[in-house]
């Protein structure tokens, strides 16, 4: 199994996941500003192989930059991102079940009470490699 960071890029705030295979390894919101320093930390402490970025929001130029400070060995692919941030809000609930009166609540009214750009980096590598996996 290799190991993907996953990149859920943005203006503001950005959705950074390390996994191997289906193993969640690491995952965090973090500030725009922080992820030239953050993403080639990841990258050593996780000995990452594959990074793998949402081709929506920002892609462009942050497809660029991450070129200037990623280790050159890693590739860096872009998955389509569409619809990633709907499924994120799912799997949220998955990762974080509802306590106490919160569990009545339908899933289609509940509202994550933190931004789900992180989990978005996990549906982006857990995407890459489905299509690694179907040729």
């Amino acid at each position: 199994m290799i190991t993907c960071l996953g990149f859920d890029p943005g203006r503001d705030k950005c959705g950074v996941a390390v996994m191997n295979g289906d193993r969640l390894l690491y995952h965090a919101v973090i500030l725009s500003e922080d992820v030239k320093s953050k993403l080639p930390q990841l990258c050593a402490d996780y000995d990452v192989q594959q990074v793998v970025m949402g081709n929506q929001t920002t892609s462009k130029q942050w497809y660029e930059s991450l070129h200037e400070y990623l280790p050159a060995h890693i590739p860096l692919t872009l998955v389509n991102e569409r619809n990633s941030t709907a499924e994120a809000r799912e799997r949220y609930w998955q990762l974080y079940p509802p306590q106490g009166l919160g569990r009545l609540v339908p899933l289609g009214l509940r509202t994550p009470p933190r931004a789900v750009d992180d989990i978005v980096a996990i549906v982006l590598i857990e995407r890459h490699l489905a299509a690694i996996a179907s040729g």
